[in-house]
């Protein structure tokens, strides 16, 4: 009977409110670190958006390519294999490389905003890049 009443008590004081960051004027570490990792997450559904639309073109270009019986005696990769192998190393390349520039401050509280920052900047860059890619063929 006590354990019914205090279960409910103990559950409810293990979940920690979850506070309304203000990112346009963080001022706490933890804050600055959330909004970071927020701005990246808004930069990543922008690359991810762009994506769809970067490889549907490059596959209606292979479309196209093939119909025109380009690929009789051009045997390369096609658009969107080419635009698939760069994309799976510049996931890797983004990754790797902010994890350094988190790196700076190893271990402190620093880190997740230094990384975040890193993360958000190089995906916004890949989102023009990929923009681009569209407009100039």
């Amino acid at each position: 009977m006590i354990a019914s009443l205090i279960l409910p008590l103990l559950l409810q004081s293990a979940t920690p409110p979850v506070p309304e960051w203000n990112c346009d004027d963080p001022i706490a570490q933890q804050e600055m670190n959330q909004c970071a990792a927020r701005d990246f997450e808004v930069a990543d559904e922008r690359l991810n958006a762009q994506w769809k639309e970067t490889a549907a073109v490059m596959k209606a270009r292979d479309a196209d390519f093939a119909a025109s019986g380009g690929g009789e005696y051009d045997t390369r990769e096609g658009y969107f294999e080419s635009l698939l192998e760069a994309q799976r190393g510049w996931l890797r390349y983004r990754d790797a490389h902010c994890r350094v520039d988190g790196y700076t401050a190893r271990g402190g509280s620093l880190e997740p905003l230094f990384s975040a920052t890193c993360k958000a900047r190089l995906t916004r860059l890949r989102t023009d890049e990929l923009r681009e890619l569209i407009a100039t063929q």
